[in-house]
């Protein structure tokens, strides 16, 4: 008979800001999820996220299916936090305009 390891460690890290990471790399837990929940194979996701291992995405994929409460938690939670800086964003820089003040600066470096 084979020994077999019974415990793993989970590929993710959370960084200064709170942010989940997949390993050593900027990939997100968020963006794991997304695309999983969206329909793409976990080999899918790994094409498009080169830096990721397969095994780690298929980790991931099993930690998210297990405890699909406290990851939905905390994906809502970065939700939350996105919508709060956007806002904070769109206070401190009035989007309205943007484009038409854009164009105008094009047209007079072309003059």
């Amino acid at each position: 008979m084979i020994p077999l390891t019974p415990t793993e460690t989970l590929p993710l890290e959370t960084d200064a800001d709170g942010v989940v990471r997949v390993g050593k790399t900027r990939v997100t837990l968020d963006t794991i999820i997304v695309a999983f929940t969206d329909g793409a194979t976990a080999e899918e996701i790994a094409h498009q996220y080169p830096s990721l291992q397969l095994a780690d995405i298929y980790s991931v994929i099993g930690y998210y299916l297990r405890h699909c409460s406290e990851v939905e938690a905390y994906l809502r939670q970065r939700a939350q936090q996105a919508e709060q800086v956007r806002q904070q964003n769109e206070a401190r820089f009035d989007p309205s305009g943007v484009r038409d003040r854009l164009m105008a600066r094009r047209a007079s470096q072309r003059r």
